[in-house]
């Protein structure tokens, strides 16, 4: 088996220069979230619902402590298309790696710094996907 822990997860986003940059050590979670949608066509005469695929689509939530080098990164990207890789057990050789690239790749749709009273200052956003994800190993 091949189980891991999130410890391990790294998360890497084209910065405002064109640079893919790993912004794994201001993360404490992520998630890829894919669904795919069905399209009902249905006609007189069935007793059920039919359905045919439709359009994938999903988006990555992200979030962590607040720190001034991943505020710049994200408030620099926000609302632009961006490549991202996903590693969900790191980047060693032969781990998953989720990924997607110009054109398409990722928009940065959210971005919200938190600051709370009695707390560490946090963030959280989400990335929408934009076209096909691509799934490989490192």
């Amino acid at each position: 088996m091949a189980f891991g822990g999130g410890t391990d997860t790294v998360f890497k986003v084209k910065d405002s220069g064109g640079t893919l940059t790993d912004i794994s050590a201001y993360l404490n979670t992520s998630a890829l979230n894919r669904t795919a949608g069905a399209y009902d066509v249905s006609t007189y005469g069935v007793g059920s619902k039919v359905y045919i695929p439709g359009l994938k689509d999903g988006r990555i939530p992200i979030g962590g402590p607040w720190d001034p080098t991943v505020d710049a990164l994200l408030a620099g990207i926000l609302a632009l298309t961006r490549d991202f890789e996903w590693h969900p057990q790191g980047t060693s050789a032969g781990k998953v790696k989720y990924s997607g690239a110009a054109p398409y790749g990722v928009i940065l749709v959210s971005y919200q710094p938190s600051s709370p009273v009695d707390g560490a200052v946090t963030f959280t956003g989400e990335f929408q996907i934009t076209g096909p994800v691509t799934r490989g190993t490192n």
